[in-house]
């Protein structure tokens, strides 16, 4: 499912993961608190960039630190807090933030599953999935994409191993930053 960038306009929509794609993810662990949180190399950049592109912007992010009870809501709350303040201040947005923090994987929120994906069209129902991208850094992301009928984007912030072409891929940047420019016309 090859697309051509210069489609995309403000009737698009993109989703993006957090960890990895939007700040710096500690690979087989968590952001606690906001002093562990370190936005990636030129994302203010990107999200000006892409602000200007897409007609919404919503972040997707599974939190399974939550239900295990090593992050707290205050914490993911002060994290993205400044995440979004960081953000706005360079012209960027993020119009809404969908996170899950249920533990079990066949919970209907947590990527894979498009729960996620479907809140945000409930809350916004201009939404249409044949017009959207999620960018993540996992295939997890990539089957959340597919589950929600949107395009995906891969990051291979932290799993380059991940060969590409691959069937859950429609195209792959080396940062949100190289995605942004690809985009912005």
């Amino acid at each position: 499912m090859s697309f051509d960038f210069n489609q995309i306009d403000k009737s698009w929509t993109l989703f993006l993961d957090r960890d990895g794609v939007i700040n710096v993810e500690k690979k087989g662990t968590y952001v606690l608190k906001l002093n562990g949180f370190v936005l990636s190399d030129g994302l203010q950049v990107a999200m000006q960039k892409l602000s200007s592109v897409f007609g919404l912007i919503f972040v997707a992010t599974n939190q399974r630190g939550i239900a295990k009870g090593t992050v707290q809501l205050e914490d993911l709350q002060s994290i993205h807090a400044y995440m979004l303040e960081e953000i706005n201040k360079h012209s960027g947005r993020i119009d809404k933030i969908y996170f899950c923090g249920d533990l079990h994987d066949e919970s209907p929120n947590r990527k894979p599953n498009p729960g996620m994906a479907l809140q945000a069209k409930k809350d916004f129902p201009q939404i249409d999935f044949s017009k959207s991208i999620m960018v993540g850094n996992t295939l997890s992301d990539m089957l959340f994409a597919r589950n929600a009928g949107m395009h995906s984007v891969f990051i291979p912030s932290t799993e380059p191993e991940v060969p590409f072409p691959h069937e859950l891929i429609d195209a792959r940047f080396n940062s949100l930053l190289d995605f942004a420019n690809a985009v912005h016309h």
